[in-house]
């Protein structure tokens, strides 16, 4: 109000029983989250991946490199590493993975870059608009960046995303 900046509290966790995932969010234990991670591997992006035979060319085959030497940097907790072969997979745009944006958004938030770890974040969300993940690793940055509110409410989502995804149906 008068130029004196406002402290946010940080909410509480929701109500319903979190997933080991909301748990490790909620908790921003980062070495969790990079577990379960690795754990999930590409499970979540079924049906992300569409390619026709004619995108399978060199510049194809190096991309999905790319990936996999990102895969293993990440599983190794190589995070810059990581970082840059996530971002070579990504810039070539022919294929988009939810998991890989969120790989790499745990990546920037190990190195401490939450404002990068965001917008990866959101951009899983875009590639997969129910994906709880991605709400997840939203609300992890956005308390990185103090803004405990809205990391609260990324996190009611996601639980309520994963609540409905395991009453029935993909989402």
């Amino acid at each position: 109000m008068l130029g004196i900046p406002k402290h946010e509290e940080a909410p509480s966790t929701p109500p319903r029983p979190l997933s080991p995932m909301g748990e490790a969010c909620s908790r921003m234990d980062l070495t969790a989250i990079h577990q379960i991670l690795v754990m999930t591997h590409y499970r979540d992006d079924e049906g992300t991946n569409e390619l026709s035979f004619q995108e399978w060319t060199q510049q194809m085959r190096d991309m999905l490199d790319a990936r996999k030497r990102g895969d293993y940097a990440f599983k190794d907790k190589d995070f810059k590493t990581a970082i840059d072969c996530y971002s070579q997979f990504i810039n070539v745009g022919t294929m988009v993975s939810p998991t890989v944006f969120a790989r790499r958004s745990l990546c920037y938030l190990l190195c401490d870059q939450p404002d990068p770890a965001l917008r990866d974040a959101m951009q899983a969300q875009c590639v997969y608009p129910d994906w709880p993940t991605a709400f997840y690793m939203q609300s992890v940055a956005l308390a990185k960046l103090d803004m405990h509110k809205d990391a609260a409410d990324m996190l009611n989502e996601a639980a309520s995303l994963e609540e409905k995804r395991q009453r029935g149906g993909r989402g």
